[in-house]
């Protein structure tokens, strides 16, 4: 299978582990691209960006709404087996469910989680979109698409970014999102990371504006994963594209400057 993964090589590598980020719902490769690929690469890692099979410029679209969790774990692990050593796994959101997942089976430095999945699972989260919303999730399950939630501009900004993000950028982000796969969407809910058998050291970053993951799940996901945490203000749920990104990949890059070799 052919797996879209963007590359950006540092001038001078001063670190010899690489980084491996892993997009959420909806997304591509390209929303590490936007920013937190270059930030890295010009502080010395070696860094990649994949988009999981059917997203992006990857290969299995025409399966992709009855695609698993585990399929998406076996991409990255392709990816990650090509690489000269062990990445450190880098998720957002869905994505920060798949690293967990990753890191149940496979050997790596670190792991970071943006703004992840919690590890309690999207049950009550979910319930209370579902509450607030109630005619957007009936299309979500018509359509059977999560990404349907971030189908418009308007529904962009309202779940993923800050109430004053500037339009003309969401309107050029959600331009670029694609669809989901709902089976693995629905294993947010039931489909949980399995702390005893994560044996690395991870990092948690949530928004306090975060309108899909709220701040006191993070702190529980960080405390059930045993994981450093911090929560960062004026920032909502699509952290490495909100204007405030800089701030959190400076604290990721710091993080792993202790934690990595």
């Amino acid at each position: 299978m052919k797996l879209e993964v963007i590359t950006r090589e540092p001038k001078e590598r001063r670190f010899v582990t690489p980084l491996l980020f892993i997009h959420g719902t909806g997304h591509a490769a390209w929303c590490w691209d936007e920013n937190f690929l270059p930030f890295f690469a010009n502080r010395g890692f070696s860094s990649h960006a994949i988009s999981l099979r059917g997203h992006g410029t990857s290969d299995g679209s025409d399966k992709l709404k009855w695609t698993r969790i585990a399929d998406f774990v076996t991409d990255v692990h392709s990816v990650a087996s090509g690489f000269d050593r062990e990445p450190v796994v880098l998720g957002h959101s869905l994505g920060g469910l798949v690293a967990t997942k990753y890191l149940e089976q496979y050997e790596a430095p670190a792991g970071v989680l943006v703004a992840p999945s919690p590890t309690e699972g999207m049950f009550r989260s979910g319930l209370k979109i579902q509450m607030r919303n109630p005619l957007l999730i009936a299309k979500v399950a018509l359509k059977q698409d999560y990404a349907v939630m971030f189908g418009t501009p308007q529904l962009a900004k309202k779940f993923l970014f800050s109430a004053d993000a500037d339009d003309a950028w969401v309107e050029k982000y959600s331009s670029r999102f694609g669809k989901e796969a709902f089976l693995a969407a629905l294993e947010m809910i039931y489909n949980l990371p399995k702390p005893d058998k994560i044996k690395v050291p991870i990092l948690i970053v949530g928004a306090e504006n975060d309108a899909v993951i709220a701040e006191r799940l993070i702190a529980k996901s960080a405390q059930t994963l045993k994981a450093d945490y911090r929560i960062f203000p004026n920032i909502a749920h699509d952290m490495m594209l909100e204007k405030g990104w800089r701030d959190v990949a400076e604290h990721i890059a710091g993080w792993l400057k202790t934690k990595v070799s």
